[in-house]
């Protein structure tokens, strides 16, 4: 005999060394099912008595406080023949006929009382009860449950699946735990964690079958001694389980259980597993795919490619919601797949009439939290709002400006009739709006380069700057008031002389700690020399330039060159370069979002001739193209006529 033995032999050791739970009154007496403690005589004189045909085995018992071990005698059921597995079905076809016939969960309760309870049938009654319960409205629920939880079957029926979980099949105890959990039973209560006990204990005897409904189980449960042991003791099973799966659905299931915090190599097989089977993916697996990763937090990209494929590819036959979902995930995966989003973007666009406003805007709220732009989808929707106005929330409104501010949509000769549209429903609302609900709208109407009198009246008031001033000083409001205020000071908007500025509410700008671009930098003084290049300029305390590049004016009648001169705005001028990640670009485009479109545009305020340098499209290029295309964009009179998009996206000189 070996004196070594495996890690999770080792594990369920010490796992049946640990104490089931420690009794503590507060818990117990704030939990709906409370159990009362039987006693030691009560408990031995019940089970002691011999049944003819049976042996006696002894087994653990844990009692409530989890401390005290009883041996109680149990009968152990014999091999079942042919006939007596016919007499057993026969026996329970009437309370199989009867349960079917129960639709909630007190008619299951009230069954027990012509039919005794036994250990094969425990499964079964919480399994019927949980799904009597879900087609119910939330209101219907809450009562059954109440009245479930008052009635005295049910303890009865908790007390039995506590003493017998020990005789349970595996699948039973599988069963049971997830219909159990799913009724809300808490989690401090004997019978969650006896069944978290004995399913420690027995892990090892559990199928792919009844391991998939286990993760069910477990993946919605909180943290808890005995429910963290279970799932340790559930990944180290898993790993060595995962090559027997053959199963999408138990795949996505496992993906779900072992969640975040599990180690990096078991996602990843599960994962490998599961795109092995790709080709047997239905439409609902494609979908459950992307929220199985993000639950696990993983982003497979070779997994999440297969999956956007057939989503693009049939893309009409997912509903709404499942749409939602997979954008949601994507966002939480931080996946982005350009066919993926086309495809949705196209396919709401061409049934646009069938969506309701609230679902076209939490589609394009998902849009932009991925950063892409539907362009033809906002168009649609702008002309729904131009056309009713009225039939729009307030929090429609601010998460209409917030789309189509954050990605500077130009909904060109429709913009002064959208926006004066949104203004007027914004101002019916005005009595009603929050102080920061009113900052969000002037500030997206800003980008928008557009700051109506009315709600920059009611924002300027003492009153609603001291509100915000008490709220939650977060970076996000301060930036919001920092760049509102330069919006009023530099685009010189044409409202009252008594509102050019915010008054001074003492916010300090975060400091920004932004590395220049060294490659650039290196080959702009290569380009123009050392001395005209200044690096690390910041503008109004939030405006980065990696680079400003000073140069005499080309017309020299109307200023000399001397060198004393050269630093005036008349006689010089200053080019600022900026890089740009990616992520300032909607996705897949090189157009601008409103972040750098308003630093651009103030830039241009300032007395800059703004340059846009995409980073990612320099990083790409070699030494000597890298060079050239900063030369096209710097000195664009010598750009050929196929000058690019970002150029004239960004705001010229005036």
């Amino acid at each position: 005999m070996s004196m070594y033995k495996s890690g999770l032999e080792m594990f369920r050791c010490a796992l049946r060394s640990t104490t089931l739970w420690k009794r503590d009154s507060s818990i117990w007496t704030q939990t709906s099912l409370c159990y009362k403690s039987r006693s030691f005589a009560a408990s031995s004189q019940l089970w002691r008595k011999r049944i003819q045909g049976h042996t006696l085995k002894q087994v653990r018992y844990y009692s409530q406080s989890g401390h005290d071990v009883l041996n109680a005698q149990i009968k152990q059921t014999p091999a079942s023949t042919e006939t007596s597995e016919l007499l057993d079905k026969a026996e329970r076809t009437p309370f199989y006929s009867h349960l079917q016939n129960c639709f909630c969960p007190t008619d299951v309760l009230d069954t027990l009382k012509q039919f005794p309870v036994s250990q094969q049938l425990i499964s079964s009654i919480f399994t019927r009860i949980w799904e009597s319960t879900k087609k119910m409205t939330d209101e219907q629920r809450r009562c059954e449950l109440r009245l479930m939880f008052d009635h005295p079957g049910f303890e009865e029926v908790c007390e039995r699946a506590a003493t017998d979980a020990w005789r349970m099949r595996s699948e039973d105890l599988a069963y049971t735990l997830l219909a159990i959990v799913n009724l809300g039973v808490s989690q401090d209560t004997r019978v969650v964690q006896t069944l978290l006990r004995v399913i420690q204990e027995r892990l090892n005897q559990f199928d792919i079958r009844s391991l998939s409904v286990l993760a069910a189980s477990i993946r919605e449960m909180e943290n808890c001694r005995n429910v963290q042991a279970l799932r340790e003791a559930f990944r180290l099973l898993l790993k060595d389980r995962i090559p027997e799966i053959q199963s999408v659905v138990v795949l996505q299931s496992m993906m779900r259980a072992v969640g975040k915090n599990s180690p990096v190599h078991l996602k990843k097989q599960l994962a490998t597993k599961t795109l092995s089977l790709a080709d047997e993916f239905s439409p609902p697996n494609t979908q459950y795919m992307f929220s199985s990763l993000a639950a696990m937090g993983l982003n497979f990209k070779p997994l999440l490619d297969v999956c956007s494929k057939n989503i693009a590819e049939n893309v009409h036959e997912f509903p709404f919601g499942r749409l939602l979902s997979v954008l949601k995930s994507c966002h939480e995966l931080r996946y982005r797949n350009y066919t993926l989003f086309s495809s949705v973007s196209e396919y709401m666009t061409s049934t646009f009439d069938m969506w309701s406003n609230k679902q076209v805007i939490l589609i394009l709220v998902s849009f932009e939290d991925l950063l892409f732009r539907p362009a033809v989808l906002l168009d649609a929707f702008a002309e729904r709002i131009i056309q009713k106005p009225d039939s729009l929330t307030l929090k429609d409104l601010l998460s209409v400006l917030k789309v189509f501010s954050l990605l500077n949509h130009d909904l060109k000769e429709k913009k002064t009739e959208f926006v004066s549209s949104v203004v007027k429903v914004l101002e019916s609302y005005l009595p009603k709006m929050s102080p920061t609900d009113l900052l969000k709208a002037v500030y997206y109407l800003a980008l928008l380069e557009h700051i109506p009198q009315t709600l920059i009246d009611k924002l300027l008031q003492q009153e609603t700057l001291d509100q915000i001033q008490k709220g939650k000083q977060s970076n996000k409001v301060q930036r919001w008031l920092h760049t509102l205020d330069l919006c009023l000071r530099l685009d010189q908007p044409p409202l009252r002389s008594s509102f050019r500025s915010i008054p001074d509410l003492h916010f300090t700008v975060p400091a920004h700690d932004v590395p220049v671009n060294q490659e650039m930098l290196s080959a702009i003084r290569g380009i123009v020399g050392n001395a005209a290049v200044q690096d690390s300029v910041l503008e109004q305390s939030i405006y980065f330039i990696d680079c400003v590049i000073t140069l005499p004016h080309p017309k020299e009648e109307t200023c000399s060159l001397r060198a004393e001169d050269s630093g005036s705005p008349e006689c010089a001028r200053r080019i600022a370069v900026v890089c740009a990640p990616p992520t300032s670009f909607c996705f897949g485009t090189t157009h601008p979002r409103a972040s750098l479109v308003i630093k651009l545009r103030h830039l241009g305020k300032l007395g800059y001739k703004p340059v846009l340098v995409p980073v990612h499209e320099l990083n790409s290029k070699t030494e000597e193209e890298k060079i050239q295309m900063l030369q096209k964009l710097v000195f664009p009179a010598q750009e050929s006529s196929g000058t690019q998009e970002i150029l004239n996206n960004s705001p010229k000189e005036e």
